[in-house]
């Protein structure tokens, strides 16, 4: 199976390019970050046209994740179990963005994953990146100990950059 990942970075403005890179490539899953819209303005249509399900959840012009899939799409989760929300205000209820998304592709668990952007060591979204990190380590452990020869996939955009040089 060949899996991708992509930050697509608004799937609206890049559906053409992603409908025609997947018309060239041999790739059975692509997993997508930061699709930047709602479920209900996600190009379904567009996918289903060339033979891919998609699984997508967006709440918004920010984040988003989705799966595209030739081999099947089962068992689809929005966001894993112990996600940890986000809000600047620190004595509002955190929210949990649109960053997660599993489903079963040919027998392997696929997880499209836009990990937060921790800014600077100061900011409080540094803290909540090392915090989502942790609790998706946790999470992933405790899926390895029930299935010990699970075949699950960890793709996507990780917002890691660890040189200057990283960034453009």
């Amino acid at each position: 199976m060949r899996i991708a990942t992509w930050n697509v970075n608004s799937v609206r403005a890049r559906t053409d390019r992603i409908i025609d890179w997947l018309g060239r490539s041999d790739v059975d899953v692509l997993a997508m970050q930061e699709t930047k819209c709602k479920d209900e303005q996600f190009p379904y249509e567009r996918f289903k046209e060339i033979g891919y399900e998609v699984a997508h959840v967006g709440l918004s012009q920010w984040n988003g994740v989705a799966i595209a899939s030739r081999v099947g799409l089962d068992d689809v989760q929005i966001g894993f179990e112990d996600q940890p929300g986000f809000d600047k205000d620190p004595e509002a209820d955190p929210v949990r963005e649109a960053r997660a998304i599993g489903a079963t592709c040919g027998g392997v668990r696929v997880w499209s994953l836009y990990v937060p952007n921790g800014r600077e060591l100061e900011d409080p979204h540094y803290a909540y990146k090392l915090d989502w990190l942790a609790k998706l380590r946790d999470d992933a452990e405790g899926w390895l100990k029930q299935d010990p020869d699970a075949q699950i996939a960890l793709v996507g955009d990780w917002n890691v950059a660890p040189t200057d040089d990283d960034v453009w």
